[in-house]
């Protein structure tokens, strides 16, 4: 009794130290209208017992290690009015019907999280109501959060049909058209990023247009009156060889210059030419394993800078490399992967085959530029800090974005197998984008006996999953793997392929051996400036490297999950940003 007496009322960050799990036992604080226990690492699931305080006003959960699924007696506590807050913890399963009973509540904020499952109809319960609260007191609240989780399934209308303050379901996998009512007529007010599927809505979300039901039966009837006069006009032609001639004609002269689908741009031999400057040396940005990369200007429509790949057709897997990236990239749209605009397969000036690839210029260069810069490029001068840790947490949430989006988002999932920092590139606002497909592969080509040969390339050594050189087939774990070393290569800026590795130590061990009283030790010192408050960012730094190690293991069945490892990433910028500011 003297605990529960005692959790009545006090409200402190430093709680952890009593009690590591909310005891079942609170439910018999009946009388309790205010529960404020955030920020405590709490773990375990949260009390059903919770249930049985029905005079409970307010709910603060948020920012503890709970999880297990939300309570259904939770919900029919008809007493909650002011907010039930169970943000950043890792909360599991689908959201119970039994929300919608929450009628009287002002804010409910349940992102951050690994929710699943669609969005329940019964919420509209919640939201018809949600303007019925004390006049005066909503102005302070009326606010949905369900970012960063799971949920699937498309947006209930209904959301749109209510004046909502703000109404956040970024970073789920919702789907479909998004409805074009109230909050989702503001930009501000709205957030769908992450969702990779929503198509629709205001211009400013720069989401897709949807296909509807009536434009394909438009396209349909197009089709159908295409055929009919067609026929009627091979009818025609049976009668008239001049019709015949001119039909012919126009078959003859179509040309074809990509293998990549309408709307790319269409570029020829000799247009890329130009635009590089005859491939002159001054516009090499940098070359790979099958080709070289420069920097071009297409004079179509205006000028547009671009970067071009050239394959070097002579080297063994180059043509099977840029095939491979051509598939890969036909399809798949991403703000975190590298932009393709075009493909050129044709013959030089000389007669000899050529193909190259054009994509989207990143003019902060590689991710490898920043972390292993070359002195020699500024005359023996860095004439820049590199990045900060910010900055670099925002890169690897990127990156893992952009790895979900392929394992997970897309219609047939892509391995891309050889994730490091050199293909890893910056846009104008330090923006990771995920380049070079010359080895993705889809899973499906896993039932292929071919792909698993030891011999196919895998990878770039130190970044290759170790089960790949023991001769397993692709997998996205391997991916996972890569991920982790890049982590941590990001955090230490030394390569795995560094000198002070060997046989006996690699850069895993190595962070696994200083985890976590050397862990200053081994950061990169560009991280710990003379105005750095240690004791704050070493935290931030081991929780980094956890998700790297976690990443990396040497049994892909023991690695963290990309979804996991981008949930923990969130959580260290936040605490990142709460320390800076």
């Amino acid at each position: 009794m003297a605990e529960c007496e005692a959790l009545r009322n006090i409200r402190h960050r430093n709680l952890v130290s009593i009690i590591t799990s909310c005891p079942k036992s609170i439910g018999n604080l009946s009388m309790m209208n205010k529960l404020y226990l955030e920020k405590n690492r709490l773990e375990g699931a949260i009390p059903s017992s919770l249930g049985d305080c029905q005079n409970l006003l307010e709910i603060t959960l948020n920012e503890n290690n709970l999880n297990g699924s939300i309570p259904r007696q939770l919900l029919i506590v008809s007493s909650l009015s002011i907010a039930l807050d169970l943000s950043r913890n890792r909360l599991s399963g689908s959201l119970p019907p039994e929300v919608g009973y929450l009628k009287n509540l002002a804010k409910i904020d349940i992102s951050e999280n690994v929710m699943s499952g669609e969005i329940p109809g019964s919420l509209a319960k919640f939201v018809s109501r949600i303007y019925s609260f004390i006049n005066g007191i909503l102005e302070r609240y009326s606010k949905f959060g369900l970012s960063h989780n799971n949920l699937s399934g498309q947006i209930p209308s209904f959301l749109g049909t209510f004046s909502l303050k703000s109404l956040n379901l970024s970073f789920n996998n919702v789907e479909g058209e998004l409805p074009m009512r109230g909050v989702f007529t503001n930009a501000s007010a709205i957030s769908v990023a992450g969702n990779y599927r929503l198509c629709g809505g205001i211009s400013e979300l720069r989401l897709p247009r949807c296909t509807t039901k009536k434009s394909r039966n438009r396209k349909f009837l197009s089709r159908t009156l295409g055929i009919t006069v067609a026929s009627i006009l091979v009818g025609v032609a049976v009668v008239s060889s001049f019709i015949i001639c001119l039909f012919k004609k126009k078959r003859k002269t179509k040309p074809t210059v990509s293998l990549l689908k309408d709307p790319f741009l269409k570029v020829s031999y000799g247009e890329l030419l130009k635009a590089t400057e005859g491939f002159s040396s001054t516009n090499l940005l940098g070359f790979g394993s099958f080709g070289r990369v420069y920097k071009g200007v297409i004079e179509q429509n205006g000028e547009l800078v671009v970067a071009v790949k050239v394959l070097d057709l002579q080297t063994r897997g180059a043509t099977k490399s840029f095939m491979a990236e051509c598939e890969a990239l036909r399809n798949i749209r991403h703000r975190n992967l590298v932009s393709i605009i075009t493909s050129c397969s044709s013959m030089d000036f000389q007669g000899n085959e050529f193909k190259a690839l054009v994509y989207e210029f990143m003019p902060n260069g590689s991710l490898d530029n920043w972390l292993h810069p070359i002195p020699e490029a500024n005359n023996g001068e860095r004439e820049f800090v590199g990045l900060d840790l910010l900055q670099r947490v925002d890169i690897a949430i990127d990156v893992a974005c952009a790895l979900d989006y392929l394992h997970h988002q897309c219609e047939m999932p892509i391995i891309h197998r050889d994730l490091k920092p050199s293909n890893i590139l910056l846009d104008g606002d330090m923006v990771a984008h995920v380049g070079d497909f010359g080895l993705a592969r889809f899973r499906a080509e896993l039932t292929t006996p071919s792909t698993s040969s030891s011999s196919t390339i895998k990878g770039t050594i130190g970044y290759a999953a170790p089960e790949y050189g023991l001769g397993s087939e692709m997998s996205t774990s391997a991916d996972v793997y890569s991920y982790g070393i890049l982590l941590l290569e990001m955090i230490t800026r030394k390569r795995p392929t560094d000198k002070l590795f060997g046989a006996d130590l690699n850069l895993h061990n190595f962070a696994s051996i200083a985890l976590p009283q050397r862990v200053m030790e081994i950061v990169d010192p560009m991280l710990l400036t003379e105005d750095t408050d240690g004791s704050k960012i070493m935290e931030n730094l081991i929780s980094l490297f956890k998700i790297g190690l976690a990443c990396s293991t040497e049994s892909p069945k023991d690695r963290m999950d990309i979804n996991t490892a981008l949930h923990e990433l969130h959580l260290v910028k936040n605490n990142i940003l709460k320390v800076s500011s």
